[in-house]
């Protein structure tokens, strides 16, 4: 009976975590193809100064990353969870009431990063918690399917709801998901006690980065900048090549490609191919980067082509970094004793983060001649990033693996 109980109590915890998870997500994906058109409306900034706004957010979440890590690993996950959580819903409050005054936007971005730099930081660590570690790999990649639900979703219905200039109504919604979300952490049962801290150790450098985890990060960072680009520009980029029909389309076929990675590659990874499962990730996102890149060459020829290739580049960076998440997840979590989860999670995610704002940044920067130029750069990077992981990081992984 008492396996019976603990098994209810991990899959209604498990599918709670899951709706919070896709509820965080929906909220933040809202905004994120919409922001640059509310800066240039509402600011009346430069298009290559919008990189530089937005990425005050991604830093911010950089920033909170190895504090949430160690808070997380020595106190009640579910607590910290919670917190983040109410602290997360209540910055889209600032949105509704923002002046057009770019500093107060700039300031409310950095504690909307910090919240939500600790609340995805100690919800990916507290769903492993909850779950069997025979099931991490495909555990991680269900989880994960939500992200991509609210990537399929969020974008679209950011810039449906933007159509006719109503950025309040775009905002209403986003606060909506992130209330309901906060009241579905609170019904999360999870009954993992933290270790009590060791006060001799607390505030070494190790307790906030998994050390061994950095070669990985390093990886994980040249990966991140074309997702990056591709997540804040490939709207505008869609228009300024001439792709405007069912541009917004874009994030809900890289979605597909996600969702179908993600119900393969966790199975692969828990059968033990963790390294192998990465490497064919990264090519698969490399033919799709370079997909975009190619995307303004293409469309001059035949626009028809072209949004054959913008859909197919969608699908394929979808599908190589859905199948990357919970191989590069799972293999931070392999190298860190279970006392460490969180601090390993904070190294994945640090890595991610720093990726993310890089591409903010270099996008607009890189777009002065255009956005193919951005988008090339970043089929550069991945092709970095597949040599090293392949010449340096899984031989790596491979020496310093607990399990």
């Amino acid at each position: 009976m008492d396996a019976v109980v603990k098994d209810r109590l991990f899959t209604q915890s498990y599918i709670l975590m899951c709706l919070a998870n896709f509820l965080t997500a929906f909220s933040f994906f809202l905004l994120v193809p919409t922001l640059p058109f509310y800066l240039v409306d509402n600011y009346s900034i430069d298009p290559s100064m919008v990189g530089l706004v937005l990425s005050c957010y991604v830093v911010a979440v950089l920033c909170i990353r190895p504090f949430a890590g160690f808070i997380a690993d020595y106190f009640q996950r579910k607590k910290v969870y919670v917190i983040s959580y109410v602290l997360f819903a209540a910055s889209f409050v600032g949105y509704l009431f923002m002046e057009k005054n770019i500093t107060l936007f700039v300031l409310l971005r950095v504690l909307h990063g910090f919240a939500f730099g600790a609340l995805n930081t100690t919800g990916n660590t507290l769903v492993i918690d909850i779950m069997p570690s025979s099931r991490r790999g495909e555990g991680l990649g269900y989880f994960g399917v939500t992200n991509n639900l609210a990537m399929a979703f969020g974008p679209m219905t950011g810039l449906f709801l933007i159509t006719g200039g109503d950025y309040d109504l775009m905002f209403l919604a986003a606060l909506a998901a992130a209330v309901t979300g906060m009241v579905l952490s609170f019904l999360i049962k999870v009954k993992h006690r933290q270790p009590k801290p060791n006060i001799d150790k607390m505030f070494s450098v190790d307790r906030f980065f998994l050390l061994e985890g950095i070669p990985a990060s390093i990886a994980f960072f040249m990966l991140a900048i074309p997702y990056g680009m591709t997540s804040s520009y490939i709207a505008i980029y869609a228009e300024e090549i001439g792709v405007v029909h069912g541009a917004g389309m874009f994030f809900t076929v890289q979605a597909a490609g996600l969702i179908v990675s993600r119900l393969i590659s966790g199975k692969m990874v828990d059968r033990g191919y963790i390294t192998q499962t990465i490497r064919r990730g990264i090519v698969i996102a490399l033919i799709g980067v370079a997909g975009e890149a190619s995307l303004a060459l293409v469309s001059s020829f035949n626009i028809s082509c072209g949004y054959l290739l913008y859909f197919a580049s969608a699908f394929l960076v979808g599908y190589g970094f859905g199948t990357i998440f919970p191989a590069f997840n799972t293999l931070f979590i392999n190298m860190a004793p279970n006392s460490r989860r969180a601090t390993a999670n904070a190294t994945y995610l640090t890595g991610w983060d720093v990726g993310i704002g890089a591409g903010m940044l270099l996008g607009g920067t890189l777009s002065v001649n255009g956005y193919e130029g951005s988008f090339f750069f970043g089929a550069l990077l991945v092709t970095a990033s597949l040599v090293y992981f392949v010449t340096f990081v899984a031989r790596h992984f491979e020496r310093h693996r607990l399990r």
